[in-house]
């Protein structure tokens, strides 16, 4: 696809235009709308969300791989002026994800001829962009309109509900609404282990989803999870089997149809973990508890989390887990050690929310 030269400086009607997305995978309305930017701005600003995070079905790809198929749909010069770089979610702080997005534009966008830059908030017609113009009035906002029939969920089910396919999706130019590096590297991606894992999960969620397909209504699903803090370390297991097999995640599962959600978590800690922490003594160490709601939280569906938060008295020794036969396995893991890429679900975040942990990963490689 032919790319317009740039304007010269003097006609850009702003120093940077920001365009804020996912991009998984990134589609020729996403191009689009860079391309518009680069007609109106020197400098273009991609923030590439949801990154830092485990591999799943809704979140394919990482960073460095949506970097690559972004930069792919442009030539060397426009290369130039385009800077694409990690945003990590926030689910449950909107404000700490509004303070990442105007720390990163800030350090991204230099003054010009001494002046402040003019900055722009870019995004398509109908999308989010109205949403982010609401957080950020300090930048004006500047409408694309919409690429219609171009959806990148829609794509993601054609390249996991049909692997038999996919190459013959890709190579007779099915996903046309892809550029064609774009296409190249979902090829490649179609022949790893990643992509062959989420094939598992995708085929587990089927079967999933086909137990409640007769449900009178959608179901919604209730779960408790264990934030347990002792001494600098986070009790977290490490899953066993799909989905986020090899993650970790934090304790907890179902409610039972007759208890508390309290009770369900100290079960869940005492039968599924065996912490050898007196259930007096965790009820004592109670911090904090909180509902995380998230609509996309979980592969599950609609599941909503309690969590409660467990800060134990700081001591030499870390209390001791008794493995459980054929369950996951439980290890205390360091605050500073923890990724949220090597984490479950939004598990990081609940972790987060509890502990205040940094929202900035720029220094990760």
């Amino acid at each position: 696809m032919a790319i317009d030269a740039p304007h010269p400086t003097s006609a850009y009607d702003f120093d940077c235009l920001v365009f804020i997305g996912r991009f998984q995978p990134p589609h020729l309305g996403h191009l689009a709308i860079i391309r518009e930017a680069l007609k109106q701005a020197r400098q273009v600003i991609v923030l590439v969300g949801s990154s830092w995070q485990a591999r799943s079905l809704r979140n394919p790809w990482r960073f460095e791989e949506r970097q690559a198929m972004l930069r792919s749909g442009f030539d060397e010069e426009d290369n130039q002026r385009l800077e694409i770089t990690p945003l990590l979610d926030a689910l449950y702080n909107n404000d700490v994800w509004v303070r990442d997005v105007q720390r990163k534009v800030r350090d991204l966008a230099a003054p010009t001829n001494a002046r402040l830059p003019r900055i722009g908030l870019i995004g398509a017609s109908r999308g989010q962009s109205s949403y982010y113009l609401s957080l950020f009035p300090q930048w004006e906002s500047v409408s694309v309109p919409l690429v219609e029939g171009i959806s990148a969920s829609h794509i993601r089910e054609r390249l996991f509900r049909s692997p038999g396919s996919t190459d013959d999706y890709l190579s007779t130019g099915a996903f046309h609404d892809l550029p064609p590096g774009v296409v190249e590297q979902v090829q490649y991606f179609c022949c790893g282990t990643d992509y062959e894992q989420l094939l598992e999960e995708q085929r587990l969620l089927d079967q999933y989803r086909q137990a409640w397909q007769q449900a009178p209504y959608p179901p919604i699903f209730v779960t408790v999870n264990a934030v347990v803090v002792q001494s600098g370390h986070v009790l977290l297991v490490r899953r066993t089997s799909a989905p986020g097999k090899g993650l970790l995640a934090l304790p907890g599962g179902f409610i039972n149809p007759h208890e508390r959600l309290l009770d369900a978590c100290l079960r869940e800690l005492r039968e599924r973990i065996r912490l050898k922490v007196p259930e007096p003594v965790l009820k004592g160490s109670l911090r904090g508890q909180r509902l995380f709601d998230e609509p996309h939280r979980s592969w599950r569906g609609r599941t909503l989390a309690e969590a409660f938060y467990f800060a134990l008295r700081p001591d030499q020794q870390l209390p001791r887990l008794k493995p459980v036969k054929g369950g996951d396995q439980a290890r205390w893991v360091a605050l500073a050690d923890l990724e949220p890429d090597s984490l479950f679900e939004d598990h990081f975040f609940i972790i987060q929310n509890f502990l205040g942990l940094p929202a900035d990963f720029s220094s990760v490689p």
